[in-house]
């Protein structure tokens, strides 16, 4: 009699898992495809609005374009226009940072002008 106890017992367990299982990949599945990504863009978004500096081009959630003029602990100052408007921002307000470039203008000696002076010379004559 016991014997069959403890043969029921393992088939409730067995049974168990199989009803658990799927609902354990389901959630490891929602895991690697939502949530993961997620939080490696949220991460990506933070460390581009801290890595903001004076003279970046800065584009808003809101469309608006600006060279950074200030930075100030959870806030910016946006200078747009030629007119110098002055525009007071939370760092949270950013989509997307060009970063000023400081270095020299043409590193690699590849001007467009060295390009066309190559491909306009003479064409040898045929012999």
């Amino acid at each position: 009699m016991l014997q069959f106890l403890n043969a029921d017992a393992t088939a409730a367990g067995g049974g168990l898992l199989v009803t658990i299982l799927p609902f354990v990949v389901m959630i490891a599945a929602l895991y690697f495809i939502l949530w993961r990504p997620q939080q490696k863009q949220e991460k990506k978004d933070a460390q581009m609005r801290n890595s903001i500096e004076i003279g970046d081009e800065v584009t808003t959630i809101g469309g608006i374009i600006g060279i950074v003029a200030a930075i100030k602990d959870d806030t910016f100052v946006l200078e747009t226009t030629s007119d110098r408007v002055k525009l007071r921002m939370r760092r949270s307000a950013i989509a997307s940072v060009n970063k000023l470039d400081m270095g020299p203008a043409n590193k690699g000696g590849d001007s467009k002008d060295a390009k066309d002076s190559k491909d306009n010379k003479p064409a040898k004559a045929a012999k």
